[in-house]
């Protein structure tokens, strides 16, 4: 027996070319359904503030899972987002101002909706930056902008991983090992690019055998997939060929959950997909995590139902 229907508003990009497959955001929609709960769709364009009104013009959303017809829109409509129970804050990065725009403003209705993720701690913890707080669990990392200080950090570790501070899907990451020439350009290159500085991180070999995503509810691990990269490939993320594969939660895993878990979970995280390689914790993502659907599929572990559980418990 669920609890009272709720009123959930959804903000995504489009969702006409999601895999319906992959999409973690699609099967939390259809969850809901399942469990008597209303939909709302609309995209991070269509979100306002209207004297002192926080809105978003979208469509009420029927969602199935059927290939190449799996939703149906009603007539389009402007609602007011703090008649809600619940907004999903499910758009992917890039986190621009764009993005922390609209933590802002869903910031506003905190009093009469359930933002999920709770949208102060997703602008405050961006996914690079949230495991600083955690260097004992974490490879050696340096974030900085002035070549000199990067060049120190690869004399010093040899082979590094160099990526944007705030991209995400694998995109602008390279690999530096020891006989790599090519530092400077790329330096130019990102900081011709954006004003942010860059972070770089020990290489670990242990990408080879995966980059596992462990998926937290509420601060709590309940499950994990292992994300090999191709052949000749460093990176693992699914957008860029990586294989998910069935693993199971090591030791370490459950230990780096421990020390994590309990600030995830006081800051309203209810939706967390961490990435760990070999015994190293390299990334907390909170923005708009995702891996469920692969979960499902190799443990059986119905990852949509645990994260409504959580929202209808605090919703009661």
């Amino acid at each position: 027996m669920t609890n009272a229907a709720l009123k959930v508003a959804i903000q995504m990009d489009p969702i006409g070319p999601i895999d319906i497959n992959a999409d973690s955001t699609f099967r939390i929609m259809i969850e809901a359904q399942e469990r008597g709960h209303t939909l709302f769709y609309y995209t991070p364009d269509k979100l306002a503030f209207q004297e002192g009104r926080v809105t978003a013009r979208g469509w009420p959303v029927e969602v199935r899972r059927e290939v190449g017809n799996h939703y149906t829109l009603g007539e389009e409509q402007e609602v007011d987002l703090s008649t809600y129970d619940v907004v999903w804050l499910r758009q992917d990065p890039p986190f621009d101002m764009g993005y922390i725009t609209s933590t802002h403003l869903l910031d506003m209705i905190r009093d009469t909706t359930l933002v999920v993720n709770d949208p102060f701690w997703v602008r405050n913890y961006p996914e690079k930056l949230l495991v600083l707080q955690f260097p004992d669990l974490t490879p050696p990392t340096t974030i900085a902008r002035d070549l000199t200080t990067i060049r120190a950090f690869k004399e010093k570790h040899g082979d590094i991983i160099l990526k944007p501070l705030y991209g995400n899907g694998g995109a602008g990451v390279f690999r530096l090992d020891p006989n790599d020439r090519n530092l400077s350009s790329l330096h130019e290159l990102f900081t011709g690019m954006s004003r942010e500085p860059m972070i770089v991180q020990k290489f670990l070999p242990d990408v080879s055998n995966g980059d596992k995503r462990v998926i937290l509810v509420d601060g709590a691990p309940v499950g994990a997939i292992n994300r090999v990269p191709q052949k000749g490939e460093t990176r693992s993320n699914m957008h860029v060929g990586g294989r998910p594969e069935k693993i199971g939660l090591s030791a370490r895993d459950l230990e780096i959950c421990a020390k994590i878990g309990p600030l995830l979970k006081e800051k309203g995280q209810v939706f967390v997909g961490i990435d760990v390689i070999g015994n190293y914790l390299t990334e907390i993502n909170v923005t708009s995590p995702t891996g469920i659907q692969e979960l499902e599929r190799f443990d059986g572990t119905n990852t949509a139902a645990l994260l409504w559980e959580a929202i209808e418990a605090k919703r009661a």
